[in-house]
């Protein structure tokens, strides 16, 4: 390589905020792409893989790569601008350059199966590829490759790279398809381009021999996968407000969706802090329980009854079996033990370790999961689901285990790990399980004996104030903001009682348009930012007490939190809003999605719309006049037309 040719080092690596991320998946790994095109993430053939690149965890010292990066570094940039092509998660990021405008295009190819044409589900094909197409719009542009991978467990040695003919051979079988001049220097390769007006390079990064060069599929591969999110994304029947948002969420959500079974994961990441430089680090790549809920009543409420059945599916097949202990969170094939690995041997972000792979949650009792799943039960059964034999017997074992052990103390919703104590938002859904139970089996003088015990309970120890207002637990003063969900469980309590809740939870937790979940001890060091699901939560809970105009206001607040492709963090930094914990976050996109067709449903009904039952507002959402099962049966029927109507959304790799 000339001398006048060879690239300029580029300056000290400085960790971007987690806002400067964006996300490109195949509903079975995934990446994240910094705002100057370096993937500092990558887990490519399934979200819990050990990660092919994670800088993101371990920036590294000064000129070293820590984690592994692929960094896209064109030279003489002046600008930089991104956004993700429409109705998919396919990255577009401009580079204006001082001698032209380069443009990469990001993503990872899926699309169906010839086989899916003749189906009446949608078959995936996702090769396992990450493709990063450069393209020079105007000018003439020289840009630089940094291509530094990492071996498996988290190893931050450099592999061994052979370059032959164009491509790089890695040990594991990794190949990556780039051409272009290749230097090789300390275990990093860097691959040099100059590229004119009209001209791309494609490069593809591949996991086992192909059967052909995939640069030479490269314009396929973007057609196939654009069309495949856009008719996913025209399926949504949601026709409410802010439906650029709401279906922005939904592509997130379905990014974070493993196909192959349907499991829905927290988030993309582990171990990105809650706190800058604390250790409230944890690994959110699995697959909740609590989370089925939400996301059956989100994905049912835009019309995906699909992907909603497909997590029912993973639930009653994969996790939920009877007579076993049921755990909070499993892994994305169903797996229930998930030990928890502290790695000292990695800085953290920003410095902010430990970096955790496993989750010790999985082995926490908590109470309000049980009433999670006879709610979701209810919910699918609203949907027009049948409950088989066994999933009934299932059912009604959890009511009768709920009966013996509802006065017991447990963790509570937000995992804490200090001692278990009574957590009023935990008794509420013990009482949801037996009332589910009872709407879905018949009563039983044993689940309506104890209905009435757990309400009598809660009026009696799980109040406090005058006039009396909702706490944590037990004996306790303080609020807590899942109590923000109460109201929408369709307990029969005190509407004067929710009011008052929600002006306790605003003065004591809410922060500008923020909500944090709880103040006080909970056995962790550090603190944590405000969760954005509980500021969504906050929306929610004013429609229930008839606040129409704070929800809004405040829903359109928050939607300004987000970073500049539509995608959420955990939590936000309220003193900065910078973005803290895992990301993106699937809790946060199911409750923007809530929240939006909670919106739209009170501007139908008012404040009475939004009362009662996660089932009873599905029905409304769906549109109960038509027959539940018909309109689904139709809309099952009318999907698989639409889907599978365009050829361009066939990958076809043979």
């Amino acid at each position: 390589m000339p001398p006048e040719s060879r690239p300029v080092e580029p300056p000290p690596y400085v960790q971007p905020p987690i806002e400067d991320y964006a996300i490109i998946g195949d509903c079975h790994g995934a990446a994240l792409v910094s705002r100057a095109g370096a993937i500092d993430w990558l887990a490519l053939l399934r979200f819990d893989d050990d990660p092919t690149f994670f800088r993101l965890l371990d920036g590294g010292e000064r000129g070293d790569l820590g984690g592994g990066a692929w960094e896209i570094l064109p030279d003489g940039v002046k600008e930089v601008h991104r956004a993700y092509l429409d109705r998919t998660n396919v990255l577009h990021t401009t580079f204006v350059c001082e001698t032209g405008v380069l443009e990469v295009t990001d993503f990872m190819p899926v699309g169906r199966t010839r086989e899916a044409a003749v189906h009446d589900y949608v078959d995936l094909n996702a090769p396992g590829w990450l493709v990063r197409r450069l393209a020079c719009t105007k000018g003439r542009v020289a840009v630089t490759s940094r291509f530094s991978p990492r071996g498996p467990g988290f190893s931050k040695e450099a592999l061994n790279m052979v370059v032959e003919d164009g491509r790089i051979a890695l040990r594991g079988g990794l190949m990556l398809w780039c051409g272009g001049e290749i230097e090789m220097r300390e275990g990093t390769a860097l691959v040099r381009h100059e590229i004119a007006e009209g001209e791309s390079v494609p490069t593809v990064l591949t996991h086992v021999m192909p059967l052909f060069d995939p640069r030479e599929r490269v314009e396929e591969l973007v057609a196939v996968t654009c069309a495949f999110w856009r008719e996913w994304a025209a399926y949504t029947r949601y026709r409410g407000p802010y439906a650029e948002q709401v279906v922005r969420s939904a592509l997130a959500l379905k990014c974070l969706t493993y196909a192959p079974t349907g499991a829905l994961v927290a988030a993309a990441t582990t171990s990105l802090p809650e706190e800058l430089g604390g250790s409230r680090n944890w690994d959110y790549r699995f697959s909740w329980l609590r989370d089925s809920c939400f996301a059956l009543f989100s994905l049912s409420a835009l019309g995906y009854s699909g992907e909603a059945a497909r997590f029912s599916e993973f639930l009653t097949r994969r996790c939920l079996r009877e007579g076993s202990t049921m755990r909070i969170v499993y892994g994305i094939d169903g797996q229930p033990f998930l030990p928890e690995v502290t790695r000292g041997d990695l800085a953290g972000y920003r410095g902010a370790g430990p970096v955790r792979t496993g989750n010790e949650a999985a082995e926490q009792r908590q109470l309000d999961v049980f009433g999670e799943v006879l709610d979701w039960a209810d919910l699918r059964h609203a949907l027009g689901a049948d409950l088989g034999p066994d999933e009934k017997a299932l059912m009604a074992s959890i009511a009768d285990h709920v009966c013996l052990t509802w006065e017991l103390p447990d963790q509570g919703l937000w995992e804490m790990r200090s001692g278990p104590q009574d957590f009023v938002q935990g008794k509420a859904m013990a009482w949801v399980t037996l009332d589910r139970a009872a709407k879905l089996l018949g009563d039983r003088p044993l689940w309506a004996e104890n209905r009435d015990l757990i309400l009598d309970a809660i009026r009696e120890k799980g109040t406090a104030g005058d006039p009396p207002y909702l706490t944590q637990s037990f004996g306790n003063e303080a609020v807590d903001a899942a109590l923000l969900q109460v109201p929408l469980l369709g307990l029969p309590l005190d509407p004067a009682l929710f009011e008052e809740t929600v002006r306790r939870i605003e003065a004591d937790l809410k922060v500008g348009d923020l909500v944090f979940r709880y103040k006080g001890e909970d056995g962790l060091t550090g603190g944590e930012g405000a969760f954005m699901i509980t500021s969504f939560w906050l929306v929610e809970a004013y429609l229930t007490v008839g606040r129409g105009d704070e929800a809004r206001a405040l829903f359109e607040s928050l939607l300004a939190r987000a970073n500049d492709v539509g995608l959420y963090a955990e939590e936000i930094d309220p003193k900065t809003g910078g973005f803290l914990g895992n990301f993106p976050q699937a809790f946060t996109h199911l409750s923007l999605i809530s929240s939006a067709a909670l919106l739209h449903l009170y501007e139908i009904g008012g404040a009475e719309a939004i009362r009662g039952t996660n089932a009873d507002r599905a029905r409304s959402l769906v549109g109960a006049t038509q027959g539940v099962k018909a309109l689904l049966y139709a809309l099952a029927r009318n999907r698989s037309v639409k889907l599978f109507s365009s050829k361009a959304s066939v990958l076809a790799l043979g």
